[in-house]
C-alpha cells in the first residue's frame, strides 16, 4: 500500500512538472488543504501593525475558497436573511418601506456571500437602491468584488474600511440621509477586538424604522440572562460548562471570540424582535445565535407611547385617554379610585425605561396580541417545553347554543390548543382574553393565528388538518416570523420536526396527552383492529357505525386493560391530562350513585371501576349516537391522527354518488372560516395572556367582562383549599351585571358550585349527562354550567399598583441623560 502511494506521488509530480495537467488549486481536495492549512498549521503573524494586518494574516491564503470551506460551518446565515427578508415584505404591505428604496448595509461582509445568497429571499438588483459591504480584509474584498461583477449587479459597493468609521455616503444612490433599513453581521462581531465601538456604531448607522440582522457563534450559561425580561426568550440558549470550554478554547486559536458580552451588548443596545439560539450538530453542536433587532429607542416616540398606553388599556380593558385631555381624565380616575390597575406589560415597560434597558421583546413585535410574560418564572417552566393539548377537547357548537357571541361581547377564555378560541373570534366579538398558564400551549395558538394571516387555505389545512407539511421549516422561517412572538418562533423553529418527519401522525401525536392516543393506536395494531376502526370512521351512517363498534369496544373497554393501565392515577394525568382532584370528583359521583362511603375512595379497585364506567359513559353514547365520519371530528382525530375533507373513502364516494362531500374537521379549517380569519384585522381584539386565570382576571377593570369561558379548570382546585372562592370572587369583579361563567365539570354536582352561589351567581346545569345518554360530540364531561352574575360583590383593592411612576417620568429620566425630549406620556 505504501509503495502504491509512492507511485502515485511520483507521477502526479511528474505530471504536474512536464505542465500535462492543470491543477485547481481552488476546487477538490486542494479546497480543504488550504482550509486545514490556514486554521490549524499555518502560524499567524504578528499583529502589531493592526486588526487589518492581521486579518490579512488569516485570510490571504484562503480567500478563494472561503465560500466553499465555511458552508458547513458558519451554519444559520440563510436563516437570518429569510426572517429578515421576511420582516422587510411586511414592511412593504404596510407601507412603512417602498420596494426600490431600501439601502443594506453589511458589516464583515467578506466575500458577499451573505448578498448573493439574499437573491433566494428578495431580488436583490431590484429591491434595494443600494448595498454596501464593509470589510477590513483586503483580500476576501476582491472576491466580494468578483463576485458581483460575475452577477453584473451595479447596486452593490465593496469599500474596505473599518467599520467603526463607515458612514453613509452623503450622495448615496437613494438621497436619503434617514439611515440603512436594513444592517447585517455575519460571524463578524466574533471577530473584532473592539466590539463595544462597533456595535454602538450600527445604531447610529441604522434608520430609526430599521432592522438589524446578526448571525454569530456563541457560548453563555443560563445564569447570565435569568434576570433579563428583554432577550425574546431563552430557548436553548444554555450552554453546558464543558461546552462553553471546549468551543471557547477552539475558537480562540483563530483569534474568534465566543465570551457572552458580545451577545449581550447587543441585545442591551438594541431592541429584540426574533432571537434564536441553535447548534450545529454536524459539526460537533457549535452554538450560534440569530438576533433580529431594531433601534431600542423607537419605541420611545410620541407615536410609540401612544401604542404603549392603549396596549395597556386593552390588555386591562381600560378606557384610554387621548393625549390631550388625559390629564382631566386621569384626575377623575384619581377621585374615583385610590389605585390604578396596570398590565404586567406596563410594569416591565416602566421598570425598563427607568434602567434605560430595552423593552421587553413583545413591544418590538409587529402584533401586539402575545401579552410579555416572563418565560424564566418556575410557574412556566414547570411544564418543560411541551403542552398538555394539541387539541380542544370542548364542543365549540355548544359553546354558541349557549352563549350567542355578539359583537359587543368581551370574553375571557382558557387557551387550550386554541381552536375554540378561533372559533369564537369568528363571531367578531370586540375582545377575546385567551389565557393560559402553560407558555407551549399560547405558542400553538400563535401559530394558528399566524398561519391565517400569513399562508392560504391549502397551507392552513396541511399544518393544522393533516398535521403535516414537509416545507413547514421554510414556511415557518419566510412567511411565519413576522407574526410570531420570539418565543413563539424560538419554539417552533426547534419543533419543526413536529411538521415535517416523515414518520408518525404528525401534529395530532405530540404533547403530553399523545400517550392515551398512541396506546390505543397501538391496541388496535396488535389486535388486528385497523381495518375495523378505518370502517368506523368511514361509516356512512349511525347504523353501520354501530354495528361496527361492538367488536373494538371488545378490546378498547376490557376490563383488563382498564384496571392495570386506564385506571391508574398515572395514566390519568400523564396520558390523559386528568389531575388527581379531578380524578377524586369522578371517583366521588361514582361512591354517591352506588351508596358507597368515602372511606373506599383510595381503594384501588372502587377507583379502576369508577374510572372504567366513567370512560364507558362516554365512549358508548357517542359512537350511538354521534356520526364520527362527517360530524364528530374529535374522535375521528383520535382514530386516524388527522382530519378529513371528504367523506369516507374515494372508493365509497364513487359507489355512492348521492353523497356530498362531507367533512369531519373544525369550523376554522373550513375555507369560508380562513376568508374570515385571513381578513385584516381578524385578530386586532385578541389577547393572550400567559399565566394563572386569577392573575388575568385580578389585572381587568371592573365590570367589564361579558363572557368567561372555564372550562373544567376549576375541577384541578383542593376542594380544601381558598383558590376556587377567591377565583369566584374575582370573576363577579370583573364581570358586568348578567355577564356569564361557562364551565364544565367532571362531576354532575361539583363542589365548588356553592362558591358561585355565594358570591353574587346564579349557577344553572344545562347539561348532564347520565348513564347511556351524550351530552356533546366529546361527552368528555358529566355536566355543563352557566353562571350568571346577579349580584355586586364588593370591590376588592388592587394588590400591586405603580401608579405613582409613570412612563414619562421614566423617560424624562432618560432624557435627561441622552438630551432628548419625550412629551405626552404620563398615565
Amino acid at each position: 500500500m505504501t509503495a502504491l502511494s509512492v507511485c502515485a506521488l511520483v507521477v502526479f509530480v511528474l505530471l504536474v512538472s512536464f505542465g500535462k495537467v492543470k491543477i485547481d488549486y481552488n476546487s477538490g481536495v486542494f479546497t480543504y488543504v488550504k482550509f486545514v492549512y490556514a486554521n490549524f498549521l499555518k502560524p499567524h503573524e504578528a499583529d502589531g501593525e493592526g486588526q487589518q494586518h492581521a486579518l490579512e494574516s488569516f485570510y490571504r491564503t484562503q480567500a478563494t475558497v472561503y465560500d466553499a470551506t465555511r458552508r458547513r460551518l458558519l451554519r444559520g446565515r440563510e436563516d437570518m436573511l429569510g426572517l429578515l427578508a421576511a420582516q422587510l415584505k411586511f414592511k412593504v404591505e404596510k407601507g412603512d418601506l417602498q420596494h426600490g428604496q431600501a439601502i443594506w448595509v453589511d458589516i464583515g461582509g467578506g466575500t458577499g456571500y451573505n448578498i448573493e445568497a439574499m437573491a433566494e429571499f428578495l431580488p436583490v438588483d431590484t429591491f434595494f437602491s443600494h448595498v454596501y459591504l464593509v470589510d477590513l480584509s483586503t483580500s476576501l474584498c476582491e472576491v466580494a468584488r468578483q463576485r458581483f461583477e460575475r452577477l453584473g449587479w451595479k447596486n452593490v459597493s465593496v469599500i474596505c474600511q473599518d467599520a467603526r468609521s463607515f458612514n453613509l455616503p452623503a450622495n448615496n444612490p437613494a438621497k436619503s440621509s434617514k439611515g440603512a433599513d436594513m444592517v447585517t453581521m455575519s460571524y463578524s462581531l466574533s471577530m473584532i477586538p473592539d466590539y463595544y465601538s462597533v456595535v454602538d456604531s450600527l445604531a447610529s448607522l441604522l434608520a430609526s424604522s430599521g432592522i438589524l440582522g446578526v448571525c454569530d457563534f456563541y457560548v453563555q450559561s443560563i445564569v447570565d440572562v435569568s434576570a433579563r425580561n428583554y432577550t425574546g426568550g431563552v430557548f436553548n440558549r444554555h450552554v453546558n460548562w464543558l461546552g462553553r470550554a471546549f468551543w471557547r478554547a477552539w475558537f480562540e486559536a483563530d483569534r474568534v471570540s465566543l465570551e457572552a458580552a458580545r451577545r449581550d451588548y447587543l441585545e442591551y443596545r438594541f431592541g429584540t424582535v426574533v432571537s434564536a439560539s441553535e447548534r450545529n450538530y454536524l459539526l460537533g453542536g457549535i452554538p450560534y445565535y440569530i438576533f433580529i433587532g431594531c433601534q431600542k429607542d423607537a419605541t420611545l416616540s410620541s407615536s410609540s407611547h401612544e401604542t404603549i398606553k392603549k396596549l395597556d388599556a386593552s390588555f386591562t380593558e381600560s378606557p384610554y385617554m387621548l393625549p390631550a385631555n388625559h390629564r382631566e381624565e386621569m384626575d377623575k380616575a384619581v377621585k374615583e379610585s385610590n389605585r390604578e390597575i396596570r398590565s404586567k406589560a406596563y410594569e416591565s415597560a416602566v421598570v425598563n425605561l427607568s434602567a434605560n434597558l430595552p423593552l421587553p421583546s413583545a413591544f418590538y413585535q409587529n402584533h401586539h396580541y402575545r401579552i410579555f410574560y416572563n418565560d424564566m418564572l418556575p410557574k412556566h417552566t414547570q411544564f418543560q417545553n411541551e403542552y398538555i393539548y394539541a387539541f380542544n377537547w370542548e364542543d365549540p357548537r355548544v359553546d354558541h347554543r349557549l352563549l350567542n357571541i355578539g359583537h359587543d361581547d368581551v370574553i375571557l377564555a382558557i387557551t387550550s390548543a386554541g381552536d375554540n378560541i378561533l372559533d369564537y373570534l369568528q363571531k367578531s366579538p370586540r375582545r377575546v382574553h385567551a389565557v393560559d398558564l402553560n407558555p407551549n400551549q399560547n405558542h400553538l395558538l400563535e401559530l394558528k393565528v399566524a398561519s391565517f394571516i400569513a399562508l392560504g387555505h391549502r397551507d392552513v389545512w396541511k399544518i393544522f388538518g393533516e398535521g403535516k407539511h414537509p416545507d413547514f421549516r421554510q414556511l415557518l422561517i419566510s412567511r411565519l416570523s413576522p407574526h410570531l412572538s420570539s418565543q413563539a418562533f424560538q419554539y417552533w423553529l426547534e419543533h419543526t420536526h413536529v411538521f415535517t418527519s416523515t414518520s408518525g401522525k404528525g401534529l395530532y401525536e405530540t404533547g403530553g396527552s399523545r400517550h392515551a392516543i398512541k396506546m390505543v393506536r397501538y391496541l388496535f395494531k396488535v389486535f388486528g383492529l385497523e381495518g375495523e376502526v378505518r370502517k368506523l370512521c368511514e361509516a356512512p351512517t349511525l347504523n353501520e357505525q354501530r354495528e361496527i363498534w361492538p367488536r373494538i369496544r371488545r378490546v378498547l373497554m376490557s376490563r383488563p386493560l382498564h384496571w392495570a393501565v386506564v385506571g391508574t392515577e398515572w395514566f390519568a394525568w400523564k396520558a390523559a391530562g386528568v389531575p388527581r382532584n379531578q380524578r377524586n370528583m369522578i371517583i366521588s359521583d361514582f361512591l354517591k350513585r352506588n351508596g358507597l362511603t368515602e372511606d373506599m375512595k383510595k381503594a384501588s379497585e372502587v377507583s379502576g371501576q369508577s374510572i372504567w364506567e366513567y370512560v364507558v359513559d362516554t365512549l358508548d353514547p357517542v359512537v350511538r349516537e354521534t356520526l364520527i365520519s362527517n360530524d364528530n371530528y374529535f374522535y375521528y382525530l383520535c382514530l386516524q391522527g388527522q382530519f378529513s375533507r371528504t367523506y369516507g373513502s374515494l372508493s365509497q364516494q364513487k359507489r355512492n354518488k348521492k353523497l356530498t362531500q362531507c367533512r369531519s374537521h373544525p369550523t376554522y379549517l373550513t375555507p369560508k372560516a380562513h376568508v374570515k380569519l385571513s381578513s385584516a384585522g381578524a385578530f386586532d381584539g385578541l389577547r393572550i395572556h400567559t399565566d394563572e386565570i386569577n392573575e388575568v382576571i385580578n389585572r381587568l377593570r371592573h365590570g367589564t367582562l361579558t363572557i368567561a369561558v372555564i372550562m373544567d379548570s376549576m375541577d384541578w382546585f383542593d376542594p380544601k383549599g381558598d383558590e376556587a372562592a377567591a377565583q369566584v370572587q374575582a370573576l363577579n369583579h370583573s364581570l358586568k351585571m348578567g355577564g356569564r361563567v361557562l364551565l364544565r365539570s367532571a362531576s354532575i354536582e361539583p363542589w365548588y358550585i356553592k362558591h358561585f352561589q355565594e358570591n353574587g351567581f346564579k349557577p344553572r346545569r344545562v347539561g348532564s349527562r347520565f348513564p347511556g345518554t351524550c351530552i356533546d360530540r366529546v361527552n368528555m364531561y358529566a355536566s355543563t354550567w352557566i353562571c350568571t352574575k346577579n349580584k355586586e360583590l364588593g370591590r376588592p383593592a388592587p394588590e400591586r399598583s405603580i401608579s405613582e411612576l409613570s412612563l414619562s417620568e421614566c423617560v424624562k429620566s432618560m432624557d435627561n441623560a441622552r438630551s432628548k425630549s419625550v412629551e405626552h406620556l404620563k398615565i
